[in-house]
Parts: C-alpha cells; sequence; structure tokens
C-alpha cells in the first residue's frame, strides 16, 4: 500500500456541512492518530433568518470554528458567497494550496450529484484541487505532494439525488454509534440554523432530523447509527483503501457484505 499522511481534510460548501455528513467518521480517524481540518467553501451568509448577511457570516464562522475545536481540527472558510459558488480558478488554486499546507493524505467531500448546487460546485472544485495536488505547475506557493490524497465523498441531506430519486448505494458505511454524541454535540454549536431550516426545510426538529438520517444509515448497515462513504476510484486518483481499513472495526461495505446493500430509497422528507 502506499504511503499517505495521516492528515484528513474535510471540505465542504458550508458551515455545519461536515458535522452533518462525516464528523463521526472523522471522530474515530482522530482516535487512530489522525490530524483533522474543516473546510468551507463559504461562510454560510445565506443561511440566517433575522440577520443580515454580513451578522450571518460572522456568526457561522464562530459556530464552525467551536465545532471545528471539539473535534480537534483547525478550520479555514474560502469565502465564496453562499448560494452563488462558482467553480473559479481561483478558488482551485485556493483549494489545493489548503490541501497541501495540510499536507493531506485523505479528502472528504460532497457526491456529484449531491441536492445542492453549492454542494455539487464544491464537489468539482475539491475534485480538480485534489488531483492537481502533486503537480509543480500549479500556480500557488505551497510545495506540492509528493503523492496525490485519496478522495471520499459523503451523503447528501434527505438521502437523494438532485430530483429525489434514490441514491446510489454508497460503497460503504461507518458505524458510529459509539461517537455520535461527539457528532451531536459539534451540530449543537450552529444554533444559526434551527431558524433557517424550520424556514428553508420545514424541519421542526434540526438536529433531531439530522440524527434520524444516521439512524436510518444505521438500519441499512445493521448498527445503530452511520455516515455513508463513497471513494473516489476514478482516473487521476488511487484506490487504496486506507479509510476503511483504518477503522476497519467500524466499516460495513456494501461490497463485500449482505448488510447494508438496500438501495437508499424513500428517505427524503
Amino acid at each position: 500500500m502506499n504511503h499517505f499522511p495521516k492528515k484528513i481534510v474535510a471540505i465542504h460548501a458550508h458551515p455545519d456541512d461536515t458535522e452533518i455528513f462525516s464528523a463521526g467518521t472523522m471522530a474515530l480517524m482522530r482516535a487512530k492518530g489522525y490530524d483533522l481540518t474543516i473546510v468551507t467553501l463559504t461562510p454560510g451568509g445565506l443561511g440566517g433568518i433575522g440577520s443580515t448577511e454580513q451578522d450571518t457570516i460572522n456568526t457561522r464562522k464562530r459556530e464552525a470554528q467551536k465545532a471545528a475545536e471539539m473535534l480537534g481540527a483547525k478550520y479555514y472558510c474560502c469565502d465564496g458567497r453562499d448560494g452563488y459558488l462558482y467553480d473559479t480558478e481561483a478558488l482551485r488554486i485556493r483549494i489545493t494550496e489548503i490541501i497541501r499546507l495540510e499536507k493531506a493524505g485523505i479528502v472528504m467531500t460532497h457526491l456529484p450529484w449531491d441536492y445542492h448546487s453549492d454542494h455539487r460546485t464544491t464537489c468539482n472544485i475539491v475534485e480538480a484541487a485534489t488531483m492537481v495536488a502533486t503537480l509543480p505547475n500549479v500556480p500557488c506557493k505551497a510545495k506540492p505532494l509528493d503523492i496525490t490524497p485519496l478522495l471520499y465523498h459523503t451523503a447528501p441531506l434527505g438521502s437523494s439525488d438532485p430530483l429525489g430519486g434514490k441514491l446510489q448505494t454508497p460503497h460503504f458505511y461507518v458505524d458510529i454509534t459509539s461517537v455520535m454524541d461527539v457528532k451531536m454535540d459539534m451540530l449543537g454549536q450552529h444554533q444559526s440554523q434551527i431558524e433557517l431550516m424550520r424556514v428553508m426545510h420545514k424541519m421542526e426538529d434540526f438536529f433531531g432530523e439530522m440524527r434520524k438520517q444516521n439512524e436510518f444509515f444505521g438500519e441499512q448497515a445493521g448498527c445503530g447509527c452511520a455516515e455513508a462513504m463513497w471513494q473516489h476510484l476514478g482516473g487521476g486518483f488511487q484506490k487504496d483503501p486506507l479509510l476503511q481499513e483504518t477503522i476497519a472495526d467500524f466499516v460495513i461495505d456494501t461490497r463485500k457484505s449482505n448488510k447494508g446493500v438496500r438501495a437508499l430509497q424513500g428517505a427524503a422528507a
């Protein structure tokens, strides 16, 4: 197996995305000695009700920083505009720079077919930026990595594609039952999103609904609570199952097990 640095960089669109989609897996990896970094492409400025965009940005950055600290993670915000995120050369270079500065061995981001356009844009930026992390001609000052990081994708909210269809079966689930409280404590830092989710998604219990999603994945996987993961196995990336082997006791591989092989359907509220 190739040697990858014991560092994970989770890159999502908004503050609270990493907490919702991958904080449990990251907590398990931290227990295995991994350093963690959380990056958001935007500060989530549209995600405020009764607050200006700038006040919301300030609040959400503070919330994200506090949540990251609970996991012992570093936090970066790239200050793209929430709701109007574009795939630009500047953002691709900035993400490559962060991946290099943090010496990432594993990168996590959204799925290409996530329901949210900001999430899909983030995925495109992260995939492109990760792929060129070893190339010396990338116009950023950070030193190229010795090996391209492994890339993993996390599940969308509601477990559906952009048109509400059933989600492709994940490559594997991670049993996060033992660290669910850590995940929920991190998510609990994002108090600004309670009213936003009530207005936007008609969720009267934001945190409770997020727990239900992990319980749904747990039902698919045959455990209490789980997160769903896909590994990016396309050209330009190594195929080492590093994350799966590092926390093997918590992984249910849908391609090798009878557990968790049902297609994800009917989960969208």
